[in-house]
């Protein structure tokens, strides 16, 4: 099993008008771009912000317009072009041989609504896995989308990757399951302005003893810059807070000589699994009125 993996995490201009069929088209140049970047920094996945393609604006498609919030009209939505660019993307994904996990809206069949999902696609350019949203905004549950109903778990040379959006960092128990699922990493793609989300989504980093992923549009890298959290707990790398699309090119090394990481992945892990386990149970003295008396000193 590889002890290292390089992984780039990316921020890149997201639209919000998925009727713009030339925005949606520069947004997939703009992924493509940050690929071949990617690709020559030496990293082995690439990960991109909710949306990367589109990420509606709820006004942008509600069947009020801009005046009124209403059951979304995805007629508006240039599908066509969602699809070539996400082809395109899995192509070059193929060609330079990196694995890449990339959001957009995923239409369903008939009346249904669409999923807000992130792609996965392998170093070969196939599409492996995508993850449904499953916690969604009141805006998005009442009007846009249809909730996923499973965790995503992909393995890239060793290297267990969770998915996580946006909102549901702000969701714990989705964090707690990926750690039961024993991953290394969770890719947390978000498309927010918002400081708070991502010192939340760090403190899992240390919570759970795992790297995360922090992928934002680069439009809010002023707020919160893209990045990549350490088992410790602290950043180790982070985009330009610019508003510019760029990238962070970080190792998820599990021999790190780094004591943060180290001591995250060895000690602090394992030890928080035999813990959780009914480690404290047989320690427990049950009958005694020195401990069972609260109100005493």
């Amino acid at each position: 099993m590889s002890q290292t993996l390089r992984l780039a995490v990316a921020q890149s201009t997201v639209p919000e008008d998925p009727s713009d069929r030339d925005a949606l088209r520069a947004s997939g140049v703009e992924i493509r771009d940050l690929m071949r970047e990617a690709s020559a920094a030496g990293a082995r996945l690439v990960q991109f912000p909710e949306g990367a393609i589109t990420y509606p604006d709820k006004y942008a498609v509600s069947g009020g317009g801009r005046e009124e919030l209403r059951e979304a009209d995805w007629s508006r939505a240039a599908w066509d072009v969602m699809r070539e660019e996400a082809e395109a993307v899995a192509d070059l994904a193929g060609e330079l041989g990196i694995w890449t996990a990339f959001g957009s809206i995923h239409r369903l069949s008939g009346a249904n609504r669409p999923h807000n999902s992130l792609y996965v696609v392998s170093d070969r350019g196939e599409l492996v896995g995508r993850y449904d949203k499953r916690y969604l905004s009141h805006s998005e549950i009442s009007y846009m989308y249809t909730p996923g109903v499973a965790p995503l778990v992909f393995e890239v040379d060793g290297f267990r990757f969770g998915c996580v959006l946006c909102i549901e960092v702000n969701f714990p128990e989705l964090f707690a399951e990926y750690e039961r699922l024993d991953v290394d990493c969770v890719l947390a793609s978000v498309m927010v302005d918002d400081a708070p989300r991502s010192v939340v989504a760090q403190a899992y980093g240390a919570l759970y003893n795992y790297w995360v992923g922090y992928s934002v549009p680069a439009q809010f890298s002023a707020t919160a810059p893209a990045g990549l959290v350490g088992p410790g707990g602290r950043w180790i790398g982070r985009c330009s807070s610019d508003g510019k699309p760029g990238l962070t090119v970080a190792e998820l090394d599990r021999d790190a000589p780094d004591n943060d990481i180290d001591v995250a992945i060895r000690f602090a892990r394992p030890w928080r699994r035999i813990a959780r386990a009914g480690l404290y149970e047989p320690h427990v003295v049950r009958g005694d009125p020195r401990s069972d008396t609260r109100t005493a000193f």
